[in-house]
């Protein structure tokens, strides 16, 4: 138990907390990361190590609209980073496919009665669109003709989620692949490929290179937990929140963690940054919310993978970073091909690594099995899809990532929405960064430019910058959208208060 007062207490040691603590650590700022994992910091965008072997949790590809992400970036790893060529595929009726999409290459492998379908589907979408779409459905429809959505993007988007692509909300596909549609496909297809004069004219799903850390995503954050300690933060593993109480004569935040060896320890500060899932939250926060705000963060829905790692003889069968599987026949969602992420994931030249992703619920049949019955299931895939012999598999382990999603169902914004108000009204210095923390589908540079603009909120002393007005491109604008509604829109349309900035205290 710590009796000193820190400046923030931040929970979580993934992109979001981490950032932070870096940036307000940097000034001098006295802080305290508290993450869970015994092991490692990174959160989903760690580097496990199995045998020398290191598996990326979900493939990172560090590339950022955001100049001042890509500059802190180059200030943490530095010469750690390497410029990689991104190549990815769909795999479909035992064909694979780039992706994104390349129009003639996708034409010719669908057969010409196949294509002049799709054809026609994409120009009846052209011409009469679904006005207003409301699901990843009707979004998908529209930029790419109905049939085209049911090859190459309904198959894998339901092993994802779980559910019906109607039943997702149209706020994933315009977040997620957001500029993409079968004209700017094509367009970059055929012509010739020049430098953006301003990089935030990227399609990001379009780019052809990245950046990455020679050793995986782990490697940047471990670099940077280390610059935090070496600055005088405090950054604690093993440690699991499990209470967050506002002294209201302290104006302080207590946090409450339990170590691995099942004490309880307390840390004490007058900001608290959380990027723990909005749902656990909720449910710890004391004194505790309105009834309302935490009926809503109860009904917050998560979608959770696991990741089962293969080390093969190698047989230099593909070079893509990663493969979408389309193809009903089999569970695996998407396959990793870590030696084409970096060389150095695979110590030994003669093998490589594949990482097939399994996407589930915590608790159900698949998240449940053994790992023996795991990598069973993926040596007998990965000979199915085409990537291996299951002869030449030599090992494997099995990595578990509860909460790896939020997910986007019908009625997530208007839980979002009760949550922020109760929370503004009810909490002083509190601070939602990340992508679990403000139950937002984000990459790692929108979660960092999150964290960035809380440390500056947190170091001017008034709430300057809306966190939530942080696009899916890490770009910050004074109207944030979500979707193509702004959560103030989103708020005074539902009949709830307008979220407004609290001044701090």
């Amino acid at each position: 138990m710590t009796q000193e007062l820190f400046k923030a207490v931040i929970v979580g040691a993934g992109p979001a907390g981490l950032t932070a603590a870096y940036q307000l650590a940097k000034q001098g700022v006295p802080v305290v990361v508290l993450e869970s994992d015994p092991e490692y910091v990174g959160g989903i965008s760690r580097t496990v190590n199995y045998k020398g072997f290191r598996f990326d949790i979900g493939g990172h590809r560090f590339f950022s609209k955001s100049r001042e992400v890509e500059d802190l970036w180059t200030e943490i790893a530095g010469d750690l980073m390497l410029e990689r060529p991104r190549a990815s595929s769909i795999y479909y009726r035992g064909q694979f496919f780039a992706y994104p999409l390349k129009p003639i290459e996708a034409l010719t492998k669908l057969g010409f009665f196949e294509s002049v379908l799709c054809v026609l589907s994409f120009a009846k979408a052209r011409l009469r669109p679904t006005p207003n779409p409301k699901s990843f459905e009707d979004w998908v429809v529209n930029q790419f003709g109905e049939r085209l959505f049911r090859i190459f993007f309904k198959t894998y988007t339901e092993k994802v989620w779980g559910m019906s692509c109607q039943e997702i909300s149209a706020d994933w596909a315009a977040q997620r692949i957001k500029g993409l549609s079968l004209a700017s496909a094509i367009k970059h297809a055929l012509w010739p490929k020049r430098k953006p004069r301003n990089r935030k004219d990227v399609v990001k799903t379009l780019i052809d290179t990245f950046r990455y850390p020679r050793k995986g995503p782990g490697m940047m954050w471990e670099a940077c937990a280390d610059k935090v300690r070496q600055m005088g933060g405090q950054v604690h593993l093993g440690r699991q929140v499990v209470g967050c109480r506002f002294d209201s004569l302290s104006k302080s935040w207590i946090v409450t963690a339990r170590t691995a060896a099942g004490e309880k320890e307390e840390y004490r500060g007058q900001h608290l940054i959380s990027s723990m899932p909005m749902r656990q939250l909720v449910a710890q926060i004391q004194p505790p919310l309105p009834e309302a705000a935490v009926a809503a963060a109860q009904s917050l829905r998560y979608r959770d993978f696991l990741t089962v790692g293969l080390i093969l003889r190698e047989q230099d069968r593909v070079a893509d970073n990663w493969i979408y599987i389309h193809d009903p026949g089999v569970k695996v969602g998407r396959v990793q091909n870590y030696k084409s992420w970096s060389p150095e994931m695979v110590p030994d030249p003669s093998y490589c690594c594949y990482g097939l992703e399994y996407f589930c619920f915590e608790g159900d049949q698949l998240w449940s099995a053994p790992d023996a019955e795991l990598i069973a299931l993926a040596k007998k895939e990965i000979e199915q899809v085409n990537l291996g012999l299951q002869a030449d598999v030599v090992d494997g382990c099995v990595i578990r990532q509860p909460k790896a999603y939020p997910v986007y169902d019908d009625a997530y914004l208007q839980h979002v929405a009760t949550i922020r108000q109760a929370l503004e009204e009810h909490c002083e210095n509190l601070h939602l960064v990340g992508r679990n923390g403000m139950h937002k589908y984000n990459n790692q540079d929108h979660a960092m430019m999150t964290a960035m603009l809380t440390a500056k909120n947190i170091l001017a002393g008034e709430r300057k910058f809306d966190v939530w007005a942080v696009n899916q491109d890490a770009e910050y604008h004074e109207a944030g959208e979500v979707g193509g509604q702004t959560v103030s829109e989103f708020a005074a349309a539902s009949g709830l208060p307008v979220p407004s900035p609290v001044p701090e205290q």
